[in-house]
């Protein structure tokens, strides 16, 4: 779906490609919603739960924009996701303990509250694990489906899930087509601005888990550019949902590149999510909890329970000696330091000293 309804809306002429490889099972699954105005007509998006359908399931298009009809069968070009590593099941199941505690506290029902999930390997395989954990019926409200999705409603786990597009390996991508039927009622496709408006994120109280490149020892997040300046990746949807989420988390292998990356830097070469928006960072390493935690204490937390053995001594020399020689105290840097480890890598390759 994504922002068709927008183009469609905006455009001067109107091309219609008609998919023969698409299954017909998929008429009916989208919910196309018009009645987004803007202030002061805009009145509120009437959405109360994942499940709830608001609007239409076709689109409009003045018939006098078409130019042409293209008819095709063929496949999306998607790329199949790596199966789930040690490093995967190891955040996995931190994130897995956090939400069960979440659940004891009294601060989670026991269902959890509307998923939102990321794009990539580790999201996925974060959410498979889901999909073999404890906790029933669970619902989600994300941009993108994905494997691992498909994986929980198949085996009960997920009741509903609601979004604006499928991101699915081929293997996936045939298995839905060939019985789409089967998850009438259980999939809905919406416009990419009901998908991801703060309003209906805010209200449902998803649980927000997306990817990162890395982040700082204050919880600064870095989702697109490697090394600050090479985009690796967009940053789709996971600003809409961090800034607006009831629990925003960001997971992340310690490593890449063969150890020779840090995912967690004394300063993030580039900041997509500042330190506010970042609740809590979850790598094989451990899970860091940084709610209602100052920025000093980000600082220890990030560094004990996230940061990879072979960095952390040297996370925590650079934090000790920035509490002595920062010009300030409340998110201490050395300035001539903090991106050291950005430019070591440009130059020799590795983030750790020769």
């Amino acid at each position: 779906m994504g922002n068709n309804k927008t183009w469609l809306d905006r455009a001067d002429n109107v091309i219609l490609e008609v998919n023969r490889w698409q299954n017909p099972a998929l008429e009916g699954m989208h919910d196309i919603y018009y009645g987004t105005a803007l202030p002061p007509q805009r009145v509120p998006i009437p959405i109360v739960k994942p499940d709830q359908l608001i609007g239409q399931p076709t689109l409009r298009v003045d018939p006098d924009k078409i130019i042409a009809v293209v008819e095709t069968d063929a496949p999306d070009r998607n790329l199949p996701f790596a199966a789930p590593d040690d490093n995967a099941r190891a955040i996995a199941a931190h994130l897995i303990d956090f939400l069960k505690n979440e659940v004891k506290q009294g601060r989670l029902p026991a269902s959890l509250l509307p998923l939102q999930s990321g794009v990539g390997n580790v999201a996925n395989a974060v959410l498979s694990g889901l999909a073999e954990g404890p906790f029933e019926r669970m619902s989600a409200y994300t941009e993108v489906i994905q494997d691992g999705m498909l994986e929980m409603l198949d085996s009960g786990k997920l009741t509903v899930a609601s979004a604006t597009a499928f991101s699915l390996s081929p293997e996936a991508a045939a298995d839905i087509n060939s019985r789409m039927e089967q998850f009438r009622g259980r999939l809905i496709l919406r416009p990419q601005e009901i998908s991801n408006h703060p309003e209906v994120i805010r209200r449902l109280g998803c649980i927000a888990m997306n990817g990162l490149i890395e982040a700082d020892i204050y919880g600064n997040v870095n989702s697109t550019q490697v090394m600050g300046s090479r985009m690796q990746n967009g940053i789709g949807g996971s600003g809409d949902f961090a800034r607006n989420a009831y629990i925003s988390c960001f997971v992340t292998p310690s490593t890449a590149k063969g150890g020779k990356i840090s995912a967690i830097v004394p300063m993030a070469s580039h900041v997509d999510h500042i330190t506010q928006d970042v609740q809590v960072i979850v790598t094989e390493q451990g899970l860091a909890d940084l709610r209602g935690l100052s920025p000093n204490q980000r600082a220890k937390l990030i560094i004990n329970n996230c940061a990879h053995p072979a960095y952390r001594d040297m996370l925590q020399d650079y934090y000790e000696r920035a509490l002595k020689e920062s010009y300030g105290l409340h998110s201490p840097h050395m300035l001539t330091e903090a991106l050291s480890w950005h430019q070591r890598f440009i130059e020799t390759g590795s983030m750790l000293p020769a």
